[in-house]
């Protein structure tokens, strides 16, 4: 294993790189949002891009003044973090086509086998499969129902 040793008052290059990104992704997002015909559809995505425009600047400005030894990328099992960015991905492209729960499914499947270091039985396998099936249908429902998002 090899230590990342940064100089005193280094940046956290990958924490800096990665909360400009959510800042330039939420500025596409309210840009996006300009062209939605119904106006209830906008409230959703506006409010979370100025959520995730203000807490990534808040992390830039921590990041800035007190700087991680780590410089941001830290250790781990990169294909873990591979895994579930491509499983973010294949969710949102999938998404139109197939519609919100399969796409949230490979989002799932995807996040849970990144995040999964023990080992599988059946027991654990079908726990998670009947939770993951709970939470999958209510944020359908509380989307659909309760915030009246357009789902396709």
């Amino acid at each position: 294993m090899t230590e990342n040793i940064t100089k005193p008052g280094g940046k956290d290059v990958g924490t800096l790189l990665i909360a400009a990104l959510f800042v330039g992704l939420g500025l596409l997002t309210l840009h996006d949002v300009t062209g939605y015909s119904d106006s209830d559809s906008i409230v959703f995505p506006t409010t979370v891009a100025y959520a995730l425009i203000f807490f990534s600047v808040l992390v830039i400005i921590y990041s800035w003044l007190k700087p991680n030894l780590e410089n941001g990328f830290g250790s781990g099992d990169w294909w873990r973090r591979l895994m579930l960015v491509a499983s973010m991905i294949a969710a949102c492209l999938m998404m139109p086509y197939t519609g919100f729960l399969p796409a949230t499914a490979v989002a799932f499947v995807g996040s849970l086998i990144a995040a999964r270091h023990e080992g599988w039985d059946f027991r654990s396998a079908a726990v998670f499969a009947v939770s993951g099936a709970v939470i999958m249908g209510a944020f359908y429902a509380l989307f659909r129902f309760a915030l009246n998002v357009p789902l396709p």
